[in-house]
């Protein structure tokens, strides 16, 4: 055995109720010297406020602000990147948007008749660990973009896959998928996302 009992068991809290989510993860072996928190406000605009979250002073100043703009190739790692899922190429039969093109934002500001959403997503993460913290919070902060970026050109991409669904598509959705996460879970191999090389 490499490591500890419990100390590669993670443990996920969510809490899904637009427009604020959140969603915690902790390690059993590491108690509270281990947490990574991911509160999301979605707001009907382009990005464009400061300070969502209402951090006190002396927290928003340590905050980076991350833009991550989907129709953006360069933000997109070469092993992540897949034609059918990039929102400069898409065109969406169902609603007409798309592709986007390098000045989506700004004719999306001029455009009154079409909805839009920004997720302003603030990612704590803590890790203490003499002589790892700085070094794994950083590559945990790396993954958390990573992850956002392809998540979101995806879900653009899917856009005539979702938009139609009603609430009780959803629902339907959200147990078929509880029902075959357990099945996997118990039989398959792990899956997922692989960390990024640096």
């Amino acid at each position: 055995m490499l490591a500890p009992e419990g100390a590669l068991n993670m443990h996920e809290k969510a809490w899904n109720a637009y427009p604020y989510c959140r969603t915690v993860l902790q390690n059993e072996y590491m108690k509270d010297d281990f947490l990574i928190k991911i509160e999301t406000w979605h707001k009907p605009d382009l990005g464009t406020q400061d300070n969502v979250h209402k951090l006190e002073p002396n927290e928003w100043k340590n905050v980076e602000v991350v833009q991550i703009d989907i129709a953006d190739r360069s933000q997109v790692l070469s092993k992540d990147y897949k034609p059918e899922e990039d929102p400069a190429k898409f065109k969406s039969v169902k609603t007409g948007r798309g592709p986007l093109t390098p000045d989506w934002k700004k004719t999306l500001a001029q455009r009154k008749d079409m909805p839009h959403m920004c997720a302003y997503k603030l990612v704590t993460i803590k890790f203490k660990w003499w002589g790892l913290q700085n070094k794994v919070e950083n590559f945990i902060q790396k993954q958390e973009r990573r992850l956002f970026t392809n998540f979101h050109r995806q879900l653009f991409c899917w856009l005539d896959k979702w938009v139609e669904l009603t609430m009780d598509d959803i629902r339907r959705m959200e147990d078929e998928t509880k029902k075959a996460l357990d099945e996997m879970r118990e039989k398959d191999p792990v899956k997922g996302m692989v960390a990024a090389d640096d």
